[in-house]
């Protein structure tokens, strides 16, 4: 049995948020407007092999002339349910209370209630009308609040709910987490014991949804990772005029290349998440001008002490020690010079044997090159944004329509929490990357960084 879920309430108190929140569904309309959702829209949820189903429904519009009709139709607590089922099939009714009929007839056809208000604006009586049209339905419910502004009135709203629903939660659209989620799940299972079944089924289907995306996530990391610290692009050309003609050209192409490479995978990274209309923004990657730029690289990178550290710990570290020793003020730009000169953003145009031709046509002359970006602080950069969006996703809600805007993370906080023997294993891979060498079984290096 698939579970049918009816998410109702006044107009505007943030149904389709809650809708968007539990169906994890981007793509759902949200609007401060009142009257957004004019019909009853079903959403199928699937969840690895389970299935539920969400009803978003119109706001009650007219509900005391609704339980007016119902009164006159039933005189006793034994005909009340019935008096809703003819109300919803009632021609006449469904001309004019559109929205209570929308509203109640997946109701009535099984789907359990989730009730929804607004826990920043005052209780008031004329709510009871709507939740006594409920109460007539006989259905199993539970109420959630919604602080949509604040919770100043949480307390009086839960006062209230209760004298009418089993369950009440506190339920934010916007901030609510996989627990918060799986305990709406969890309470249903209590009051509609046929449910039971599927529910658990659901709720460990999201276990191994959880699992799957944090495993994935390694392997896009890693292949990222891979394909930046690799990427270069080389011309061929006959004489040394077309290639300083053509320096600006590839350098040009290369560093909207490595943008593109980080952008698709984010990009992956966000439909992994179920976001498909998600906007971010971020800094382009430090290529250029920005490769130079010793700020740029701390704010992502490792600073200049763990990146002096990351490169005694992978054994790599020369020049690095005496620059920290001078306090840093040849940084990145004396013993590392000679690395992100021979292979970041450099320009090299080396010699071929122009005079030698093959029936008379020339096959040396210069090579234009662009790339590998060989500066120690490369991976640490592309790491650093990769898991500030993946921990973003991750405790995003999917009512939220504003963007993500990927800021300082806390790479060094993260590599300082994992064991010595872990930091030098991450160390060492990026190391290797950034000097081409290949790396066995990167995702297992780096998937200590999503644990926990």
């Amino acid at each position: 049995m698939t579970p049918v879920f009816a998410v109702v309430g006044h107009p505007n108190k943030g149904k389709s948020s809650i809708v968007a929140t539990l169906a994890q569904n981007d793509s759902l309309a949200i609007s401060n407007q009142s009257g957004t959702t004019r019909v009853a829209e079903r959403i199928e949820v699937n969840v690895g092999t389970s299935q539920y189903t969400l009803v978003d429904t119109p706001g009650f519009q007219r509900p005391t002339k609704v339980l007016h009709w119902l009164q006159q139709h039933a005189d006793s607590a034994d005909k009340r349910q019935a008096a809703v089922a003819r109300f919803v099939a009632d021609i006449d009714c469904q001309r004019q209370f559109p929205d209570e009929v929308a509203l109640l007839t997946p109701i009535m056809n099984g789907a359990a209630i989730l009730y929804v208000v607004d826990g920043s604006r005052p209780y008031g009586a004329e709510y009871e009308t709507e939740m006594e049209i409920l109460r007539w339905t006989g259905q199993a419910s539970m109420a959630l609040i919604n602080p949509i502004e604040n919770e100043d009135y949480i307390q009086h709203w839960q006062q209230a709910l209760g004298q009418y629903f089993k369950v009440v939660r506190v339920f934010n659209a916007m901030q609510a987490d996989a627990e918060k989620r799986r305990s709406v799940l969890e309470a249903f299972s209590i009051i509609k014991q046929e449910w039971r079944g599927a529910i658990e089924q659901l709720i460990s289907e999201y276990q191994t949804v959880h699992e799957n995306q944090q495993l994935q996530s390694v392997e896009l990391l890693a292949s990222l990772l891979t394909r930046l610290c690799v990427h270069q692009l080389s011309q061929k050309v006959l004489t040394k005029k077309q290639a300083q003609l053509l320096k600006p050209v590839l350098e040009s192409r290369y560093i909207a290349e490595m943008n593109k490479i980080e952008k698709d995978s984010h990009d992956k990274l966000k439909r992994l998440f179920r976001y498909h209309h998600l906007s971010s923004e971020s800094y382009d990657l430090p290529l250029d001008d920005g490769l130079f730029d010793t700020e740029k690289w701390i704010v992502w990178g490792l600073n200049r002490k763990r990146l002096a550290a990351a490169a005694a710990m992978a054994g790599a570290a020369t020049g690095a020690g005496l620059d920290l020793a001078l306090a840093g003020s040849s940084f990145m730009l004396g013993a590392f010079g000679g690395g992100l000169v021979a292979g970041g953003s450099a320009w090299l145009a080396a010699d071929r044997i122009a005079e030698f031709k093959i029936k008379g046509l020339p096959v040396g002359g210069f090579e234009a090159h662009q790339g590998p970006i060989k500066n120690p602080n490369f991976p640490y950069v592309v790491l650093g944004r990769f898991l500030f969006l993946q921990q973003a996703l991750r405790t995003r809600t999917h009512a939220r329509r504003d963007s993500i805007v990927i800021k300082e993370g806390d790479l060094t906080e993260k590599i300082a929490l994992l064991k010595s023997s872990t930091q030098r294993d991450l160390h060492q891979a990026l190391d290797r990357l950034r000097r081409q060498k290949p790396v066995d079984d990167l995702a297992a290096v780096l998937q200590p960084l999503f644990d926990g």
